[in-house]
C-alpha cells in the first residue's frame, strides 16, 4: 500500500461498485502504474496498487488497440501467463472467481497481470455448474473461464459463448459442446437450479469455433471447457500441455 502523495493521477480507466481505478504517474520515478481505490466500508476508503506496469491497459482495451488481431506468439503467452498465475493461487487456496479481459492488465512488455479478485464471474464466462446454481466449486471455475478467455483470444477479441441470460447461457454452452448424460456428470441433476435441456448432439462444435487454433490448442481448450467441473484439466497439468511444448517466456 502506497501514500497517494507518491503519485499523480492522471486519468479514470474504469469504476465499479466498490472500487475506481485511475491512471497515475510516480512523482521520483516517473513509472506508469495503475492505482485502485476500494471502499472498505462507509467510513474508511484504501488505496491498493496494482504491480507496477508502464502504459497499464486491460485485455480488452488491447484487443482494441490491436484491432483484434494477435499473433499466435502472443496468444499463447497471455494463456501461459494467465494459467501460471492461477497455478500460483490455487497452489494457496485462492480462487479469482471472476475473470475476464477486463480484468486482466498487458504492460507494453507484453507482461499480464491478474487483477479484481471478485465474487461472481460474469455470464459469458460463467460454467454450466454454477450457472446451474452451485454453491461449491473448486478451481475449475477460473479454468472455465480462462478456456473461454482462451477462445476469445484466438477470435479476435469475441466473446465465446455471449449469451443473454441465464438459461440463454447454458443452451449456448451445451450447444457448443454437447449435454452432458448422468453417466458423463451424475452430480449435474442435483444441482439446485438444474432443468432439462435439449439433448444437443454429443458431436463438439467447440473446434469450429475457433478456426485459427491449431491442433494442440484446440485440445487444451477442450480440456479447460468441461461441463462436469471434476473433469477440468487444473493449471498445472495446463502448463505441461503440449500446446506450450516449444514455448519459452521471454
Amino acid at each position: 500500500i502506497h501514500r497517494n502523495v507518491e503519485y499523480k493521477k492522471l486519468e479514470k480507466m474504469g469504476e465499479g461498485t466498490y472500487r475506481t481505478v485511475f491512471k497515475a504517474e510516480n512523482r521520483e520515478t516517473h513509472e506508469m502504474v495503475a492505482l485502485k481505490w476500494m471502499r472498505l466500508d462507509d467510513n474508511d476508503e484504501g488505496v491498493c496498487r496494482v504491480p507496477p506496469s508502464r502504459r497499464p491497459q486491460d485485455l480488452k482495451k488491447y484487443f482494441d488497440s490491436c484491432n483484434g488481431d494477435l499473433d499466435p506468439e502472443i496468444v499463447k503467452s497471455f494463456l501461459f501467463q494467465l494459467v501460471k498465475g492461477l497455478g500460483f493461487c490455487h497452489s494457496r487456496n485462492v480462487l479469482h472467481r471472476d475473470l475476464k479481459p477486463q480484468n486482466l492488465l498487458i504492460n507494453r512488455n507484453g507482461e499480464l497481470k491478474l487483477a479484481d479478485f471478485a465474487g461472481v464471474v460474469t455470464l459469458s464466462n460463467r460454467p454450466p455448474d454454477v450457472l446451474f446454481g452451485a454453491k461449491l466449486y473448486s478451481t475449475s471455475i477460473d479454468m472455465w473461464s480462462a478456456g473461454c478467455i482462451f477462445a476469445e483470444l484466438v477470435n479476435a477479441g469475441q466473446p465465446l459463448c455471449p449469451g443473454n441470460d441465464v438459461d440463454d447461457q447454458l443452451k449456448r454452452i451445451l450447444w457448443l459442446l454437447g449435454a452432458p448424460t448422468e453417466e458423463q456428470w451424475p452430480s449435474m441433476t442435483k444441482l439446485p437450479d438444474y432443468k432439462p435441456y435439449p439433448m444437443y448432439p454429443a458431436t463438439t462444435f467447440l473446434v469450429y469455433v475457433v478456426p485459427k487454433l491449431n491442433a494442440t490448442g484446440k485440445d487444451l481448450l477442450q480440456n479447460l471447457l468441461k461441463c462436469n467441473p471434476v473433469q477440468c484439466i487444473s493449471a498445472e497439468e495446463a502448463l505441461q500441455h503440449p500446446y506450450f511444448s516449444d514455448f519459452c517466456l521471454p
